[in-house]
């Protein structure tokens, strides 16, 4: 059986925050429930594939239909429990876990570190605590040959707040790279912004910051400034 699932839709991406801080606020891109159903009954049929659960939901089997070999191919995973309706969560949660082992918004995974400066979202204090109530949403995506996202917009109360291109990802063995002076003012705000080098890194599709281009290297600067 040769299944490969299509790639997600803008429109079937859902985006979530993941920190808040005065300085502005990190996002991560996620899918639920509804959606792996739909593509499973776009691409198998709905007769063609089955999800069953253990452990008090704490696991999901899902299974799909091989014609060829007239047998139930079954992937399954573990979830985590959700802060509300806490045994209905988890089984959500294990459900598109399984979905993820069957290729179903895998490209997710591939997403750049998503950050939005302060000066694009609302943020307020409660309790002491830095919040964001916005709601964001995913407004274009494109991918690479290899199923990579290569290509993201995201847009919030106050129109687009976050924009990754493939422009900023050109093959680093053919392409100008960053003086050593950029290099070095990258080291030095990654130290005062106490960020994270690899997730950097992995924006900019390089295995090192020496890696990057004059392009490159000037939005990374630009980004790390956005947090002093």
């Amino acid at each position: 059986m040769k299944l490969k699932f299509r790639l997600l839709k803008a429109n079937e991406i859902d985006v979530r925050l993941a920190t808040v801080s005065e300085k502005g606020v990190s996002l991560l891109l996620y899918k639920d429930a509804r959606c792996d159903m739909n593509i499973l009954d776009e691409t198998v049929g709905a007769m063609n594939w089955q999800r069953s659960h253990a452990r008090e939901n704490a696991n999901c089997i899902v299974s799909i239909w091989d014609d060829e070999k007239k047998q139930w191919i079954s992937k399954e995973d573990t979830g985590t429990e959700s802060f509300t309706e806490k045994e209905k969560g988890l089984a959500s949660d294990s459900f598109k876990r399984a979905c993820f082992n069957w290729g179903i918004g895998r490209e997710l995974y591939t997403a750049p570190f998503i950050w939005v400066s302060a000066d694009k979202v609302k943020i307020e204090e409660r309790n002491g605590k830095k919040v964001c109530n916005e709601r964001f949403r995913v407004s274009k995506i494109g991918y690479d040959d290899k199923r990579t996202i290569n290509e993201l917009v995201i847009n919030g109360k106050k129109g687009v707040v976050f924009e990754f291109n493939n422009s900023l990802h050109e093959d680093f063995t053919t392409r100008e790279s960053a003086s050593e002076e950029m290099l070095t003012e990258i080291r030095q705000l990654i130290e005062k912004t106490n960020s994270d080098l690899i997730k950097m890194c992995k924006y900019f599709r390089v295995n090192a910051i020496e890696e990057m281009t004059p392009a490159q290297a000037n939005k990374c600067i630009e980004m790390l400034r956005s947090k002093l």
